[in-house]
């Protein structure tokens, strides 16, 4: 911690002598969540969860003509994680949650290599999860080029996980970190044009993921997922609409074969009042026929915010609901302006498979979201509560009968946000 003090000082000196901007800034952000039902359904006879985590990060940037450096260094803790007088942590979760530069080629033209985070249109496919503590980071190079009111970017990323020093040879390339669709290679496109009332973007993206023998440790290939697809983002007046339509193909982890995978999703925003914003929309994600074992026509939005979607109780596509009947997400909204800091947030959803569970059900429950904020001089307070009306498909969907389960699911959580802006010098 001493040597990143000191590097932060160093930087911070030449910040203020060179020709250039420099920023210093952090963030502070405590969460109590009292979970009875989050994620999936709590038994009766299971007590509720109840904790606090804390995401800490601390923030430098130093901008000049020829390039940008970012560097976010980032810490979650759990209190009471670590026994009193411990010497090291044992949670192991300090961490270069961001270190890039983005070079400047001239002519429209800029490369931003290094661990960054990936952030597209309303984060359906791609996004830094940021409510989560420990949040979302990729390893890439992006070639970048905007024009006007057109951008396209080009993303590489080749993962390793190797620790011999010895380098490539002597490990090979085989990828062992799996899970959470964590791939070996990335390659994807992304075109940005935006028009008078009309924002349209196209996405094409392919991931490979590492397979293995029935050893689990002989390399056994590449299996190659292709993910592309469009939203189109219409605003006039007090009128908002946002279209999300994708398609999945090629092949998942394990040399699953993908085919017929989709999301669409259709969401209206209306302004009533300067106070009042109303919203209704409807998401379709498809799933799989259960009749079949190699192949799969379930769609998965990969490494999206996928906490904003389908309900922030996080019953899907949240490391969960993976190869199973889809979704249909029927849902409205309305957030109410308080005051001059302070607002409501309120959220009606009503999910459905988009195939029938092997018992012929359909109907998964219904899902009511509240989020209260307040901000004060400097800081900011949330307040949030969840409550799930599980429906018969739900039991069977998260294996687990009505009988045994608690009679009420919810989720409460009130979450302190503070930034401070250390430094921001330009010379």
């Amino acid at each position: 911690m001493k040597r990143i003090s000191l590097l932060f000082t160093v930087i911070a000196l030449y910040g203020s002598m060179a020709h250039a901007q420099f920023t210093l800034d952090g963030e502070f952000r405590p969460r109590t969540e009292l979970r009875h039902g989050f994620g999936s359904l709590i038994a009766e006879d299971a007590d509720a969860g109840f904790g606090v985590s804390t995401r800490l990060r601390l923030n430098a940037g130093y901008t000049t003509d020829a390039y940008q450096f970012y560097v976010s260094l980032q810490d979650v803790m759990v209190w009471g994680e670590n026994r009193q007088l411990l010497p090291d942590d044992e949670n192991n979760s300090f961490a270069v949650f961001e270190a890039w530069a983005n070079i400047n080629l001239g002519g429209g033209f800029s490369a931003k290599l290094g661990r960054q985070t990936l952030d597209y249109d309303d984060q359906r496919i791609m996004g830094s999860v940021g409510w989560a503590q420990q949040a979302r980071n990729h390893d890439a190079a992006i070639l970048k080029y905007t024009r006007e009111k057109f951008h396209v970017d080009l993303g590489l990323a080749y993962n390793q996980d190797y620790d011999d020093p010895s380098g490539f040879q002597s490990v090979g390339n085989a990828y062992n970190t799996t899970g959470f669709f964590s791939y070996k290679t990335m390659q994807y496109l992304y075109f940005k044009e935006n028009w008078k009332n009309l924002n349209g973007s196209i996405l094409l993206l392919n991931n490979g993921f590492q397979n293995f023998e029935t050893d689990g440790t002989t390399p056994d290939g590449i299996s190659n997922l292709q993910t592309f697809g469009t939203q189109l983002d219409y605003k006039k007046g007090s009128f908002g609409a946002a279209l999300n339509a994708f398609l999945q193909t090629g092949e998942r982890q394990g040399a699953l074969d993908v085919g017929g995978a989709y999301l669409l999703a259709l969401d209206l925003n209306y302004n009533a009042t300067a106070k009042v914003s109303l919203g209704a929309g409807v998401e379709i994600i498809s799933g799989n026929d259960a009749s079949t074992s190699d192949k799969t026509e379930a769609f998965f939005p990969l490494y999206g915010t996928n906490h904003k979607f389908n309900g922030f109780m996080d019953y899907f596509y949240v490391g969960n609901h993976a190869n199973t009947v889809g979704l249909l997400d029927v849902h409205v909204s309305a957030n109410f302006k308080l005051g001059e800091k302070s607002s409501l947030f309120i959220k009606a959803l009503n999910f459905s498979g988009e195939q029938a569970l092997p018992s012929g059900e359909k109907s998964l429950g219904t899902e009511l979201d509240l989020v209260f904020t307040q901000a004060f001089n400097g800081y900011s307070l949330q307040l949030g509560y969840s409550q799930m009306f599980a429906n018969d498909g739900m039991y069977e969907l998260k294996g687990i009968s009505e009988d045994t389960s608690a009679s009420s699911q919810n989720w409460a959580w009130a979450m302190l946000v503070i930034k401070p802006k250390f430094l921001n010098t330009t010379k």
